[in-house]
């Protein structure tokens, strides 16, 4: 079907017989009526629910889609301004305006011709109607220019994650000789990096010949050191791109997460806002904060084939976002984590400022985000928070004599300590520092149902603050009963934290006073100012530093009695966990030494001096070579 200018084909509207002046009026209005139908249809959409006279509503309805279909966008508003008429011949100026995809408004003026046939008015489907500048067999097309995603830098403006280059491995089916023999070389030189090839014959053979299948995207360092196994393989090719990456692949990788092709999953969430081939967040901070990063593309619509510019506008980069990330302590804490096989997590926070140096997550630089969102128990690093609450009620001092029995019964439970043996009566310090559990049992019922509750919110936990990015800060609900507070006061029972909350606990603890931390601080983490609470008790705060120093020189953290630099202040813990018996059990290490307070945790560790305060101590060490 061909309709042009010199084809009349849509609807009619009657026109009265009369005087010349009456027919005049009457044909005027009548042709505005058909042009105001017209706009109607399509600012709808839907030029099919119009009868036409000689096209049928569905062929009418083909013939725009034809000439618009490669517009991402669509049609916000028709509106008919000036119709004029001439014996059976009229004009109706249209103003039409576009929403592209871009978020972009695309506003012109056409021309509508209209052409009086016998009683009706009829509208004559032209290119021209749809854009001044088109002629018979011309469509529309968008072309989008993307936007230079925005950083992610550190608080002195150095790349954290920007634009760096990877190599795309991937093969050509044409001219692949051995799938089987293929995927075994391919999968055997990939995997360190995690790539399993089992099922690339059966995609090389769902693949056309000259289709690229992909296998992995590697950073240029690590394709230059596999490229003598995979470069000369048949059927291998490879594509040189650039994508949004931190400098090493296990660096904060849980946090920062990951900027990639946008998934079908993503596009399907939020139909019409990306594109494919689209480069958005997929996980992590990349995620969180895409709206910042991503920016907005350009579009410009053009008139297919000949690329004659109608309408455009200029991409605009992505925001950076500036993190308090230190390099140097996020890769001490990336590399603490690197031998440890389990699950597991290690935050770093400067205690004069309360800015976040570091979040790392392990093996491999974790596969979730345990680090700031993890809900667990914190076993017995939280007798930090039960021994200040003590002293804060002056329920005990710190060479005051505390029983230590191996077990203690409540309510018919028996808990007992980590270690066999009973230490009898010794000073409270001792009982902290060797991590007794009867000890704080004992003292448990002077908390009474909210004690606990209330000298964690003191440091944060609980609490509702921001640090730019969704955080776990902690629940401790009031105990109600003796197993309760018994449960509580060595941190398990209903109390549950991440490591970013314990890490800035244990920052409260170390300055005696709480401070929020900071991970985002540019564009503003929070409309409100930086939250502060009110000073520790000084006498708290002294007995504490004297206690956790014991647990490091006396306790159960002597590894750390040695490590360089400034002395090393800590809590070990180990938080059971499901209904096997013996329980499953968590490693936790929380402590200072100088300016970082930090939060190490090992799921699954058992031991509390094994795993976690291991991760710990090689984190330290390394800060102070």
């Amino acid at each position: 079907m061909r309709i042009g200018r010199r084809t009349a084909v849509l609807f009619g509207v009657a026109v009265l017989a009369g005087s010349s002046l009456a027919a005049c009026s009457n044909g005027r209005a009548a042709a505005e009526e058909a042009a105001t139908e017209f706009a109607q249809a399509w600012q709808s959409g839907d030029l099919g629910t119009i009868s036409y006279a000689e096209v049928s509503g569905d062929e009418a309805q083909e013939w725009y889609t034809g000439i618009t279909e490669g517009v991402a966008g669509e049609v916000r508003e028709v509106t008919v301004g000036e119709v004029t008429v001439e014996d059976a011949a009229g004009e109706a100026r249209l103003d039409v305006s576009w929403e592209l995809a871009s978020g972009d408004e695309w506003e012109y003026q056409t021309t509508l011709d209209l052409r009086q046939q016998g009683d009706q008015w009829q509208v004559v489907l032209d290119p021209g109607a749809v854009h001044p500048d088109l002629v018979e067999g011309e469509t529309l097309r968008s072309r989008h220019t993307p936007a230079q995603r925005g950083e992610i830098v550190d608080v002195d403006g150095e790349p954290i994650v920007t634009a760096r280059p990877v190599v795309v491995v991937g093969v050509q089916p044409a001219n692949v000789t051995d799938p089987a023999g293929l995927a075994q070389t391919l999968g055997s030189a990939l995997a360190d990096d995690g790539v399993d090839t089992s099922g690339l014959p059966d995609r090389i053979a769902a693949a056309g010949p000259d289709d690229f299948v992909e296998v992995v995207t590697l950073r240029e360092e690590r394709y230059q050191e596999v490229r003598p196994q995979v470069y000369e393989l048949p059927g291998t090719v490879f594509r040189e791109e650039t994508r949004e990456l931190a400098p090493t692949r296990e660096f904060a990788r849980a946090l920062l997460g990951s900027a990639g092709p946008v998934t079908q999953e993503i596009m399907d969430d939020d139909p019409g806002r990306y594109r494919v081939g689209d480069i958005v967040g997929l996980s992590g901070l990349q995620r969180t904060l895409d709206d910042r990063l991503r920016g907005t593309g350009g579009v410009a619509v053009v008139i297919d084939g000949t690329e004659r510019e109608l309408f455009s506008s200029e991409p605009v980069p992505g925001e950076t976002v500036t993190l308090t990330l230190d390099p140097a302590v996020q890769n001490a804490a990336d590399r603490a984590l690197a031998a440890e096989p389990r699950a597991s997590a290690l935050v770093a926070v400067r205690i004069s400022d309360g800015h976040v140096l570091a979040v790392a997550g392990g093996p491999d630089g974790g596969s979730g985000d345990v680090a700031l969102n993890g809900w667990v128990p914190p076993g017995s690093t939280f007798k930090m928070v039960s021994a200040m609450a003590l002293l804060d009620g002056g329920d005990v001092t710190l060479d005051q004599p505390v029983d230590c029995p191996s077990t203690i019964e409540v309510d018919g439970h028996t808990v007992k300590n980590a270690f066999p043996e009973a230490l009898g009566e010794v000073p409270f310090r001792e009982n902290f520092a060797r991590s007794c559990n009867t000890a704080f049992v004992a003292l448990a019922p002077n908390l009474g149902s909210d004690g606990l509750t209330d000298a964690a919110a003191k440091l944060g936990i609980g609490g509702d603050w921001d640090i730019g990015v969704g955080v776990s800060t902690g629940s401790v609900p009031p105990a109600d009963g003796a197993s309760a507070q018994a449960a509580s006061a060595f941190g398990q029972g209903q109390t549950t934290v991440s490591p970013m909350t314990m890490a800035a606990a244990t920052a409260g603890v170390a300055a005696g006073q709480w401070k929020q931390p900071r991970l985002v601080v540019e564009p503003e983490q929070a409309e409100t100012p930086v939250e502060t609470r009110e000073p520790l008790d000084t006498d708290s705060v002294d007995a504490l530093h004297t206690m956790m120093r014991e647990v490091v020189t006396d306790g159960t953290a002597t590894r750390l009695a040695e490590v360089p630099g400034d002395p090393v202040h800590g809590k070990t813990g180990t938080a059971e966990y499901g209904t096997e018996d013996p329980p499953r059990s968590h490693s936790w290490f929380v402590g200072w030494q100088g300016d970082v307070a930090l939060a190490s945790f090992v799921e699954d560790g058992g031991d509390a001096g094994g795993p976690a305060t291991a991760a710990a101590e090689r984190f330290l060490r390394d800060l102070n070579e």
